[in-house]
Formats: structure tokens, sequence, C-alpha cells
């Protein structure tokens, strides 16, 4: 395992809300709790877990103890919840949308200490200090920044942390630079934005004055061939399978498959990231956040 200070990468700015301009486009759809309603089963069938090594910082960084409360904002089908809740803690699955929250359901709500409720990063169905972590894997680029650090700070215990993950794909492994082509070809302009929306570049601001954890880990797993159709239409920006467009990308990442693949599956590699620490206002919060945060009625989640 890798440890870098977070505050060392960019902070540099760029023209405009690009965070902003990439949840808009996603509006017609329903918004960002509706970006993966019709992506469900390609999500769950093939996006990558996570590595036990991060379960062990986790628990390390943030002195886990086995009963902790832990809140995964963005939960989508649960990959980062089941391993949470495999250490012992009772985790709520926090997901805008209702088909990835009922995916999740279906395959976690058999297990001891889960539960699920409907909210966002900025809008938490969550008691005021109840929670010691709060973790959002692949989902910090979907989240208004000021908003999400305000609604966190209400919920976190006052020694609680905040872990950001993400599985960086190895953009110089031959698999992905092909994948690259592919959504380059077909991701229009809601690639184009995600590209644009360099969400790391917003981490030093959202942890304010403090100064996280960051630590990497190597990571990979294997795929069958439909295994890799369906994570490659996971992808937000992708078209539906079945249109002219997402007929002609699956042709390719058939003919992609059958030139990499070894005895029927791929690897696809990536660097686990999280960076873990607890947010901090560079200054005092406005009154009105301060009001927010010590009124705002919670709602008990759901099982």
């Amino acid at each position: 395992m890798q440890h870098t200070s977070a505050k060392t990468m960019s902070t540099t700015t760029t023209t405009g809300d690009t965070g902003a301009r990439l949840r808009s486009l996603y509006e017609p759809q329903g918004g960002v709790g509706e970006i993966f309603s019709n992506k469900v089963t390609d999500y769950a069938a093939s996006r990558p877990g996570y590595p036990a090594a991060l379960f062990d910082a986790l628990r390390s960084v943030c002195k886990l103890h086995p009963n902790a409360a832990v809140a995964d904002i963005g939960a989508g089908t649960g990959l980062l919840t089941q391993g949470l809740l495999k250490q012992g803690y009772r985790v709520t699955a926090i997901e805008p949308s209702d088909s990835m929250r009922a995916a999740a359901d279906q395959s976690l709500a058999h297990c001891p200490g889960y539960s699920s409720a409907r909210g966002s990063a900025e809008h938490l169905s969550l008691p005021c200090a109840s929670m010691d972590l709060i973790t959002a894997a692949q989902a910090f680029h979907w989240f208004d920044i000021e908003a999400a650090r305000s609604e966190f700070l209400r919920v976190l215990k006052p020694d609680g942390k905040v872990a950001l993950i993400w599985n960086d794909r190895l953009l110089n492994d031959p698999l992905h630079i092909a994948l690259d082509g592919i959504f380059a070809q077909y991701g229009g302009a809601k690639r184009g934005a995600m590209l644009a929306h360099d969400e790391r570049s917003e981490v030093p601001s959202f942890f304010g004055a403090s100064t996280p954890l960051e630590c990497t880990w190597p990571h990979e797993h294997h795929l069958s061939e439909a295994a890799l159709l369906s994570l490659v239409f996971s992808r937000s920006y992708m078209p539906e399978r079945n249109s002219p467009a997402g007929q002609q990308a699956a042709a390719q990442v058939s003919e992609l498959f059958q030139h990499l693949a070894t005895s029927g599956s791929i690897a696809v590699r990536y660097t686990t990231v999280a960076i873990i620490g607890r947010p901090q206002w560079r200054r005092p919060p406005p009154p009105s956040d301060l009001t927010a945060q010590s009124t705002r009625l919670s709602v008990p989640p759901t099982t």
C-alpha cells in the first residue's frame, strides 16, 4: 500500500462549474438519481469489487470497532456495501436510484447490519452525529461539493471520517486504451463533460482545512465476453445496447475480447484509491448552514 497526502494533488480550478454541467446533461433523463436505473443488470454483472487491503486500511485509519455505523453514499448495487458488511459493521446503503437500491436490497437484505435508504450526498436521511464512517465509491464526481460536505459533517460523529474511494482504470493498459477508443466514439457530450470534470482536483476543497490520507493498491478482476460487454454498457454515457450505435459498439467490444482474452476471460486492471479524512471548514459555515445542521429532521433508514 502506498500513502501520500491528498494535499499534493492539483488544486487548479477550471472556468465554470464542470460538475454542475456534467449533472445538467442527465436532467432530461431524470437527473443524477436516474442515471443508472436502466443499467442495473450490466452494472451488477461487471463492476469490480474492492481489495481486502482497503478494508484493513479503513479499520486501522478510522479506528472502527466491529459494530461501527457506516453510511455508504451512492451505494449502487452494493459492491462496497457488501465488503463493509463482511467487516461486521452496521451499514446503511444510501442510493437515489430505486432500481439500483432494489438490487442491493435483493442481494444484501439477508446480511446482519444491512439497511438502505433513498437519498443522496446532499440529502441524507440519517440522524445527526450518527455515523462513524461515510464512504463514497465511484460517486464523488456526482456531488455538489459544498452541500455534500455540510451534510456529511451533520451526520458524522465528532471523530467520524469520510473515505472517498475509486477503482481507477490503468490507462496505459492495452485493454483500457482500446476501451477508451470505444468510449470516445460513442460517449458523446456526456463523456466529454465527464472528462472535463476533473473530480480529483476538488478533493482538497471538499476536505477544506484538513489534510486527508491517500492510499493506493493494485486491483484486478477477470471478465467473460458477456461481462466485458456489461462493463462497457454500464457506463453512464454509453448508448442503449439495442440501439444502432449500441449494436456497433457491442461488435467492437466482442472483437476486442477475442483479440485480448486468454482461456475465455480477460483481466481488467485497476488501481484502487482511498482518500480518508474528516472535512473541515476553511472558515466558519454561514449561519444558515449551522441552523440547518442543528434543526434538520432525520428520517429513519428503511431495511
